[in-house]
This record gives structure tokens, C-alpha cells and sequence, in this order.
């Protein structure tokens, strides 16, 4: 007969043992799971990217519904255990359960910390911990009103990123001097906080709040340097506290937490704890690893397998705010007998800093470059001597040469070497599971070992290991590219080029989509392709499919008004135009121009409702949309070649804008930009541009598949051609091909890298293929060049724009008719 587990809390650390002893004992124990929380089992660690809204809930959930049905576990959503009855064995529930087991495990994890403060009792004053508080957030913060976040730590900084991510202005109050001082020093917390800066996060550090002031909810909050801001809501991250009130209230041996031995038991036999809840030889953890460190040894110890206890954590910390890369581990700020070696160039970003003891690395920080984190952090962990390593350890370890430790991909990791810091999760660790359980897939190690499950941040440096472990066995099929479907982009792209479809309905029905009216994922994507498929004349472009900017032919902004811009031939204009731009912006008042780097003025400020006239005035005097908001050509940037430089061998600006009347209009998968220079100064950057033409003394030089931003690709080259006429026909072949080969919001440089140069120069160097290509282009944009503005002007389609009642006597009564 199995004995009876029942679990207090449904959380990452509670479920991270039941996972680990399925693996070990599916058959030993009837699991019973009681949590607070009205949900499965989601991560907790990535409530961050919920709030800044670069991930849904959806994608946070670690195990469905499915998985506690499949593993015969009993889930009691929304039921929050009240006490625990030792000497009959039995636990009861707020819904009057009572639950009689042989193991009991608590892992009720922490609450948050919410100081004493004047008017903290007050409505909207609020933590950052679990899914409601997000939720709360979301639904409370206002563009109008200022978010305050209290605590500079991991938590604090990842709710201001959050809130601010709205275009909602935030104040970040810390005690200290420096944010994220219990992971940095003052040096990396400076560099942080710049950074932080660029997202609109406002600090006031040395401060406290002194005051929150309404009547029932926030309406002003006074801090310690006497100065006040007006706001509706703060948000407490200053700490958590063991959640143990439970086990007290069972008579269990409890200090600052539950207390445990080495194999994670209470005081009583039949009972264990883990997580946040609970103290292990005086330290109390917050943090994903050594959660599941202690869950690893818990498991076994209730499989009845052989285990070593648990000893410790060593404690290491990555923020999970994107475009911040951050490690810190051990003691990072030593003391007089500790030394430090210190890298830094604050120009560029980049701090490491390493604490060295009795020649051994007993802390680490690292800031902008955290390629060498999980290298660090092994040397550390092995105490080992770096005497022979000093002058270069700071450099990485690619900068170690042939010495034994080269190479900077995953060959030169040995098999100890950590790389999923969450989830403890070691490269050896991978190899072994992709051999011994068959695995082809990320999905397949990241269900298997959990590496890359929790913050994500490791995935890249998995794929790696898979591709070094299989080679071609490995399997990137992509998978479904959303919740709807099951299906990838490749799979939904035969079912269009095979089917015949008026609508992404039908698409939706025909590859038996999970969904009625799909996602904001797979909509726009099945649009795109229809679009590519059928031209703009055979398939209506499905305005309820596209992206906000995309409908209304604008930028909106972070303040919720819109940016305007022009399309400027090649980058050239003229004194009228300048002046009939300038006219406009007088008279719509457009408080902000800039020149952009695709050489063209961009009005900012511009109020939805000022839209559709200002474009009318904008096609009166000859000017066109510049589609910046398009998943289609850009802009096509140009120096000013021979016409005027010296050093100029073609006539850059006449080609570029003769390649922008030629591609403009063009639907895309992602944006498309194109730039000429005349000589191989390149003063026009064209080799991180998509489709790059660089004047030589012979004629033209053709670059593929470049891209700014935040990794820089520099172009291939794909030919040298001679005349006009030739650079006019690769632009147009490789643009559709492009078009209809890559993936929805595929980049160029990103496809080149999918499907190899040699791919794509196989069809552009075919003069027969190159042909087809450029003929099909010249079809699709028969259709494809009409102005958007004057096309939505025409349609109506800016009726929506404006305002729903502009006079209340001119309304209709929408009072129920008599009846």
C-alpha cells in the first residue's frame, strides 16, 4: 500500500521535490497538493517579464493541470491549509478538508516585508510576490500618476523595470547609496543604475519613505529629503520573512525559520520543509538555487535513496531585466584581507570584478559582459589556485589561449562547469541526459534536466550544448509559435502555399488551430503570410491581424501620442519640403523633430486625433508615409557619393533613390533597410543594413544580411556586378525571396543564419532563380506601392481616430428603447 505525501504549497520549491522523486519513485506515494494560490504550479521568478509584458502567465506555468492528472496527483487549488495536527497526523484546509497523511512537507515559502510606515495601510500600497500582486499593478498604474517602488534590491528593480516598461514615470526608493547592494559593489551598482536610468526609472537612493498620505487609497507619498510626489500606488520590495506561522502553531522547532537537519526534517520525524520557509544551519535563502539544491537531497531522502545532506549554497544572482547582464556571487566586497582584480570600461559598459583570497576567487561581480559567469563561479566553487591565470583571468577564458583551458564555445566547458545557475544544472549534467534519454530538442532537455526552465537566461548556451552533443540529429524544428497551435512557421507556410484561403479563418481551421480567433502571436504571422502569398489586390490585409503601429500607419509612443513620418526619397529633400514640414509642424503644434538615422525628420507628440488631417496636408504637398512603423522597407540611407565627395566612385544618392521608388510599399517579415555608399569608405553604413550596395571603381559591390542593434551582424557579400540594371535586379530578387523564404519577424541577418549564405546565393546567383524572383517582386509590387495615409483617408478607416463624442447635444441616446 502507498503512504500517503501531502504537500503544503504548490510553489517552485514544494513542486521541484514532487518532480524530482517522480523521477526517482512514481510509485511509492499517494501525493496530495494544497496551495494558497487559485493556479498551478507557475515560476515565480519570471513575475518580472509578466509585468513589463514581454511574457504572458501562460508562459511561466511550470506543470498544467495535465501533469498533476497524468502523475495521479490530488491539486486543491485556492485551499490554504490552516493547521497541522502532529500527533494525529492530519493537516485541515480553509475549506474544512482534513487531510490525514504518512509524510508531510511544508514549503509554504516567505511573505513579503512591508514596514511600518504612515498610511502603508492604505488601498494600492502593495508587494511584489505573487501573481495577484502583478495583476493588481497592472490594473492600478496610470501614465498620469507616478509609481513609487520601494527597495533598490533584485525584486525592487525588477518591479520598477516592470512599471516603467509602461511609459508609467517611476521613482525607486532605496536606504542606500547604492542599488542591489546585498549582490554589488558601489562600482557595478553605479553602472546599473545608468542603465536603469535609460528605461525612465527615477532613483532617489540615501532616502526612505516617510509619509503615504489619501484618504483610502495612495494619493501622495512624502520621502525622507522632505520633497513629495503625487501617486496612486507603491509597491513594497524590502524583504521577505519565512513563512512559518504554521509550523509554530504545530509546536515545530522554528528560529528566524522552520527548522531542519541536513535531509530537510523538522523536529518531527514525519515532517520536512523546504524553500524560503525554512532554516538550514542559521542562513534562511530567497533564491531559486539553493531551493532546489535542498529539494534535490529532500527527494531522494523520501525515495529512500542513498544522499548526502545538505550543506550549504554558495549564492549567486542574475537580474532578469532584458539588456541588463548582471552576475554577482560569493563576497563581492572582501575586506583588508582580501585583494581585487578589476576591469573596467565605463564607456562601453563593462565592469568584472574579482575577489581574490590567499590566491583563490572568493567573489565575483560582473556587469555588461557575463559570458565567463558560469566559468567564474566553478573556479570558485573549487577553491582553485589561479596563480598561473592572474594576468589574463579578467580577460575570460577564451583569453587563455592554448594553455589547456581555450576556446570560448562549449567544448572548452568541462562536464562540472555550471550553466544553468537556477536550476544547478552542470554541462555535464545535459550531455548526459541528450545521450542517455534520446534527447533531441530544447524542449526535451529543458523537461528532462530543467536547464534553461526557470529565468531563461542560459537557453542560448543549452541550444550550443545540444548542437555539440547531436550534430545533425538535432532537432530545431521550431515549435508551435504560440499557445493556438502546435504548429511552427515552417508547417503553417506549406498549409498556406498548398491551400487556397480568403481569410487567416480559414488557415485557423485548416491546420485545426486550438483557438477560434487565434493570438496576437499567430495572427499577425498568418496575415503576413497570406499578404506574401496572395499581393495586396488578391487578399484584403487584415487590419484586425496587424500590430497597433501597423493599424494605425503611425509610432505610438511611450505617452500614448504618435510619431510622424515622412518618406524622404534616398535621404534627399529640398528647401520646399523642408519648408512645407516645417509649416506642419507649426500648425499641428509638434512639440519634438529629430532627424533620424535612416536620414529622415521624425515629428513626435502627435495626437491620435491630429493624424488623418496632418497626413492630408503631408500627401497635399507630395509626401508619402515613411512606413517607420512597417514590417517593410525602412529607409534607404545614402552618401552623397561622386555627385559631391571626392572620394566618391558611383552616384550613391541617384541609386538609392532609385532603390527606394523601386521597393517602397513592400510587405516584409520583419523591417527592411537598404543603404548605398559610393565608395568603400561606406559613410552610409551599408554593411549592417539587410541589402547593402557599395559603389567600387568596376561597379557595385551587393551585401546581404546585415543588422544593427543590440548584436551587431556585418553583411556577406553575395556578388560584384557591374551595371544599374544588375544592382536593381538583385535588390529586387533577394527582397522577395526574403519575403516569402523567412519566417514572421525573421531579420534577415537572423534567416542568413537559419538557412546559410550558400542557401540563399544558391538561388541569387542562378540567373534563371534570380529572374523568377525578380519578376514575381515586380508583380507583388503592382499592388503594393499605394500610400497608406491617403489609402486610409480614402477608405475612412480614420473615422476611428476620432473622438466618440465631440458634442453631447449631437449624440444618439443609447438609453433601452421603451419596451
Amino acid at each position: 500500500m502507498k503512504e500517503k505525501l501531502v504537500v503544503i504549497g504548490n510553489g517552485m520549491s514544494g513542486l521541484r521535490v514532487i518532480e524530482d522523486l517522480l523521477e526517482l519513485e512514481n510509485d511509492k506515494y499517494d501525493i496530495t497538493v494544497y496551495g494558497d494560490e487559485p493556479y498551478v504550479n507557475y515560476n515565480r521568478i519570471m513575475l518580472s517579464y509578466i509585468l513589463s509584458q514581454e511574457k504572458t502567465f501562460e508562459d511561466t506555468i511550470i506543470n498544467h493541470q495535465s501533469w498533476y492528472d497524468e502523475n495521479n496527483i490530488t491539486l486543491n487549488k485556492g485551499d490554504k491549509v490552516v493547521s497541522i495536527n502532529k500527533e494525529d497526523k492530519t493537516i485541515t484546509s480553509k475549506s474544512g478538508k482534513i487531510e490525514s497523511y504518512d509524510k508531510l512537507l511544508i514549503a509554504t515559502g516567505s511573505n513579503p516585508f512591508i514596514p511600518t510606515t504612515p498610511g502603508s495601510d492604505l488601498n494600492n500600497v502593495i508587494a511584489f510576490r505573487n501573481k495577484a500582486d502583478v495583476d493588481t499593478i497592472i490594473s492600478t498604474i496610470d501614465k498620469s500618476k507616478t509609481a513609487v517602488v520601494v527597495g533598490g534590491g533584485l525584486l525592487g528593480l525588477e518591479a520598477a523595470y516592470g512599471i516603467a516598461m509602461h511609459g508609467v514615470k517611476t521613482i525607486l526608493v532605496h536606504r542606500s547609496g547604492s542599488i542591489l547592494s546585498q549582490q554589488l559593489d558601489t562600482t557595478g551598482g553605479r553602472l546599473l543604475q545608468k542603465n536603469l536610468e535609460s528605461y525612465g526609472i527615477e532613483f532617489k537612493l540615501n532616502t526612505t519613505v516617510k509619509e503615504i498620505s489619501g484618504t483610502t487609497e495612495v494619493e501622495t507619498v512624502t520621502f525622507s529629503d522632505g520633497k513629495s510626489v503625487e501617486s496612486n500606488i507603491v509597491v513594497f520590495a524590502t524583504g521577505i520573512i519565512p513563512n512559518k506561522e504554521l509550523a509554530i502553531d504545530a509546536g515545530l522547532e522554528s528560529k528566524k525559520g522552520i527548522l531542519v537537519d541536513d535531509f530537510m526534517k523538522t523536529s518531527d520525524e514525519s515532517i520536512f520543509a523546504v524553500g524560503e520557509c525554512v532554516e538550514h544551519n542559521g542562513n534562511t535563502y530567497g533564491l531559486v538555487a539553493p531551493l532546489y539544491e535542498q529539494g534535490k537531497v529532500l527527494a531522494k531522502k523520501l525515495a529512500g535513496k542513498e544522499v548526502e545532506g545538505y550543506s550549504g549554497s554558495t549564492l549567486s544572482t542574475r537580474l532578469k531585466i532584458s539588456g541588463v547582464d548582471l552576475f554577482s556571487a560569493g563576497d563581492y566586497l572582501g575586506d583588508e584581507t582580501t585583494e581585487e582584480l578589476i576591469l573596467l570600461d565605463e564607456k562601453v559598459g563593462v565592469y568584472k570584478k574579482l575577489v581574490i583570497y590567499d590566491n583563490k576567487i572568493i567573489g565575483i561581480v560582473l556587469y555588461g559582459d557575463t559570458a565567463d559567469a558560469s566559468w567564474y563561479l566553478k573556479l570558485l566553487k573549487e577553491h582553485t589556485d589561479i596563480s598561473d591565470l592572474r594576468t589574463k583571468i579578467l580577460f575570460g577564458k577564451s583569453a587563455l589561449g592554448d594553455s589547456g583551458h581555450g576556446g570560448d564555445d562549449v567544448n572548452s566547458m568541462s562536464d562540472d562547469e555550471e550553466v544553468c545557475g537556477c536550476n544547478g544544472v552542470c554541462k555535464g549534467d545535459i550531455v548526459n541526459a541528450i545521450k542517455d534519454k534520446d534527447l533531441k530538442s530544447l524542449d526535451d532537455v529543458k523537461g528532462c534536466t530543467k536547464a534553461g526552465a526557470s529565468c531563461g537566461s542560459c537557453i542560448g548556451l543549452v541550444e550550443q550544448i545540444l548542437v555539440n552533443t547531436l550534430g545533425d540529429e538535432y532537432d530545431n524544428t521550431p515549435q508551435g509559435i504560440c499557445g493556438c497551435t502546435d504548429k511552427g512557421h515552417a508547417e503553417i507556410k506549406q498549409i498556406i502555399d498548398e491551400g487556397d484561403f480568403d481569410n487567416v479563418y480559414d488557415v485557423f481551421k485548416k491546420a485545426q488551430w486550438k483557438t477560434e480567433d487565434g493570438c496576437a502571436k499567430c495572427r499577425p504571422a498568418v496575415n503576413y503570410y497570406l499578404l506574401a502569398k496572395y499581393n495586396d489586390d488578391k487578399y484584403m490585409n487584415d487590419k484586425r491581424s496587424a500590430l497597433v503601429n501597423d493599424r494605425n500607419f503611425a509610432n505610438i509612443q511611450k505617452d500614448g501620442t504618435y510619431s510622424v513620418v515622412p518618406r524622404i526619397w534616398g535621404g534627399l529633400t529640398t528647401p520646399k519640403e523642408l519648408k512645407d514640414i516645417a509649416d506642419i509642424a507649426v500648425k499641428y503644434e509638434v512639440p519634438t523633430i529629430k532627424f533620424t538615422g535612416g536620414q529622415r525628420l521624425d515629428m513626435f507628440g502627435v495626437t491620435k486625433e491630429q493624424l488623418a488631417p496632418m497626413w492630408k496636408d503631408l500627401n497635399d504637398c507630395g509626401f508619402v508615409s515613411g512606413q517607420a512603423y512597417a514590417k517593410g522597407l525602412r529607409t534607404v540611407k545614402t552618401c552623397v557619393g561622386n555627385t559631391y565627395c571626392r572620394f566618391g566612385t558611383q552616384d550613391s544618392m541617384g541609386m538609392g533613390v532609385k532603390l527606394e521608388k523601386l521597393t517602397w510599399g513592400s510587405w516584409t517579415p520583419h523591417k527592411y533597410k537598404i543603404a548605398v555608399s559610393g565608395c568603400p569608405r561606406n559613410c552610409a553604413e551599408a554593411t549592417i543594413k539587410d541589402f547593402g550596395v557599395i559603389g567600387v571603381d568596376s561597379g557595385w559591390e551587393l551585401h546581404i544580411a546585415g543588422n544593427g542593434g543590440i548584436k551587431v551582424r556585418v553583411t556577406d557579400l553575395l556578388c560584384k556586378v557591374e551595371t544599374e540594371e544588375e544592382v536593381y535586379e538583385y535588390t529586387k530578387a533577394f527582397m522577395q525571396f526574403y519575403r516569402e523564404d523567412a519566417y514572421y519577424l525573421e531579420r534577415t541577418a537572423h534567416w542568413i543564419e537559419r538557412v546559410g549564405l550558400q542557401y540563399i546565393k544558391d538561388d541569387m546567383l542562378n540567373e534563371e532563380k534570380r529572374k523568377y524572383w525578380a519578376a514575381r517582386f515586380d508583380e507583388s509590387q503592382k499592388s503594393a506601392q499605394v500610400d497608406p495615409w491617403a489609402k486610409a483617408i480614402e477608405d475612412g478607416f480614420t473615422k476611428e481616430f476620432d473622438k466618440i463624442v465631440i458634442n453631447p447635444e449631437d449624440s444618439h441616446s443609447f438609453e433601452p428603447k421603451g419596451v
